[in-house]
């Protein structure tokens, strides 16, 4: 159907002993977390991160609010990894998050497994810590686990 040539061929390719064991160091006084949705507790402490931090328009005026309900729909899919759901805590809080589901696409006739990301989101306060690059490299370090490149 497609002819094998740079654009059909992997950039690069790696297994999952290529992948770092453990998660990516994080500013002093911050942990990584899987947020559990299926905990009340934890559901609605990532409602208000992305309710107060997420997407908003350069006034403040206009911001997503998603339900906790619409939230663990998008994000607990059935097959779906828990610790795709990727938080940053810092003083006992979440004070950033991004998550990824799986999804099978069909690119040039071939099956292939992929992570869908989605919810990059870090507390307003905290912007200064660099934390959206290491969501986005912890994130896809958890996604590679899984040999899914």
């Amino acid at each position: 159907m497609y002819p094998e040539t740079a654009f059909n061929k992997a950039i690069e390719v790696k297994t999952v002993s290529d992948v770092q064991q453990t998660g990516y160091d994080l500013p002093s006084g911050y942990e990584w977390c899987s947020v559990d949705l299926s905990n009340d507790e934890q559901a609605e402490e990532l409602y208000q991160l992305l309710t107060n931090h997420y997407v908003e328009d350069s006034e403040g005026k206009f911001r997503f609010d998603y339900s906790i309900d619409f939230i663990r729909w998008a994000l607990m899919p059935p097959n779906h990894f828990p610790d795709w759901v990727v938080g940053v805590r810092g003083n006992g809080k979440l004070n950033g998050f991004i998550s990824a589901i799986p999804v099978t696409m069909v690119v040039n006739g071939n099956t292939v497994k992929m992570a869908e990301v989605n919810f990059l989101c870090v507390h307003k306060k905290i912007r200064d810590k660099k934390l959206a690059p290491l969501l986005i490299r912890e994130l896809t370090r958890r996604v590679n686990m899984k040999n899914i490149w």
